[in-house]
């Protein structure tokens, strides 16, 4: 298997990740029983180079276009949600790196293999030390948690024994994130969940573990990225992050399209004449999942080809870019739901039944619909925006 880094040119993501397709599809049953990804297929796509996509030249990575990106996780999500969603999130955490200092950077991001995990809320607890700070908390949802070389997080910091956190200049609390080897910290075993279950999204627990200052950074708008984030890419701050949670839903979404054609051709309910394929209410429902899935898609890489035309020409993404990459990721997912949700009804009893794959999209898609960054509440958080009354959700800053 070729790496990605070797390969001068590729025509299409589903190019990049064919060698892959057989591989993952045969470990998507292991992974959803054992409830994490499998070792074989974390190294396959290491091996690929792909945990590295994001990654700084400077270190090892290789900067690729957010477009780029964005299809080879749908094409990867197509086979494997779980493996499409691990990668998505290892690669989303690398963009963070610009908030740290260069000496933090090195540490952190210099390994060109290193896989990345973490989650953000509940905040943890950092008590200040000589030379860093004293962690402890718990974090649900950490994809990927059994591969990662790195755990992030965001933590407030609290003085001594305090009970309330620090405040900054603007009367919020300071909050860092942070960054730990994930031998330092401990897995819990509590995902136990509708679908997404091959992730292995599990709790992490840290206590009062060291994290040294360069490990850490402050959670602010970015001023000055480290001298290893100078590219375009970077120039997205967190967003491209935010937007690259909607592919995985929409390659589970071209997947029980595909899935649904295949029935479709072979199957004739019972009692009735007539095929799947020869019904009405087939073929329409067909011809609606693709446009909607079609129109998800162009929304969302038109919002990336926009901002990424603005950062190519030195720009950093200004709140209007901000605001139509969140509602082109929210819309995705949410139509990629409604896409398996037109699939699963058409299926009929074949919808319910393990042995075929729609009842696994119907959980993966509903799932990723929950997740804080692009659920149905961050609509709102946009049109806060817009209508310019007090915006709850605080990443818009960013």
């Amino acid at each position: 298997m070729k790496p990605l880094s070797d390969q001068a040119t590729f025509s299409s993501p589903v190019e990049v990740v064919r060698e892959l397709h057989p591989f993952l599809e045969a470990n998507t049953i292991e992974a959803e029983r054992e409830r994490r990804l499998p070792d074989t297929v974390a190294d396959a796509m290491r091996q690929r180079g792909l945990y590295r996509m994001w990654r700084p030249k400077a270190f090892g990575g290789l900067e690729l276009d957010p477009m780029t990106v964005f299809g080879i996780i749908e094409e990867i999500s197509r086979f494997d949600s779980a493996a499409g969603w691990n990668l998505q999130l290892s690669c989303a955490l690398d963009l963070f790196g610009a908030w740290f200092s260069d000496e933090g950077a090195q540490e952190i991001f210099g390994d060109s293999e290193a896989i990345l995990a973490g989650a953000f809320f509940p905040f943890r607890r950092a008590v200040p030390v000589d030379g860093g700070y004293r962690i402890t908390g718990q974090t649900p949802f950490v994809s990927g948690a059994h591969q990662a070389s790195w755990f992030f997080g965001l933590a407030h910091v609290f003085d001594d024994d305090e009970q309330a956190p620090r405040l900054g200049g603007n009367g919020a609390p300071v909050t860092l994130i942070t960054a730990c080897p994930s031998r330092e910290a401990v897995i819990l075993d509590t995902w136990r969940t509708l679908g997404m279950r091959g992730t292995g999204s599990h709790d992490v627990r840290m206590i009062d573990v060291l994290v040294p200052v360069r490990r850490t950074a402050l959670l602010a708008p970015l001023e000055k990225p480290g001298i290893a984030y100078g590219g375009p890419l970077y120039r997205l701050t967190i967003w491209a992050s935010v937007a690259v949670l909607a592919p995985p839903a929409l390659g589970i979404a071209r997947a029980a399209i595909d899935a649904l054609l295949d029935l479709a051709a072979k199957k004739t309910p019972a009692y009735a004449a007539r095929s799947l394929k020869d019904r009405s209410t087939i073929q329409m429902a067909i011809g609606q999942s693709e446009a909607m899935l079609g129109a998800a898609r162009a929304y969302l890489h038109e919002a990336l080809e926009e901002v990424w035309n603005a950062a190519l020409q030195g720009r950093t993404i200004d709140m209007a870019g901000k605001i139509k990459m969140q509602l082109a990721a929210t819309h995705a997912v949410t139509a990629a739901a409604q896409v398996v949700d037109l699939v699963h009804a058409a299926a009929g009893a074949s919808g319910i039944r393990d042995e075929y794959p729609f009842q696994r999209y119907f959980r993966d898609a509903h799932t990723i619909t929950q997740h804080a960054f692009i659920c149905a509440s961050r609509y709102e958080s946009v049109g806060q925006l817009l209508l310019g009354v007090p915006v709850e959700w605080p990443f818009f800053t960013l």
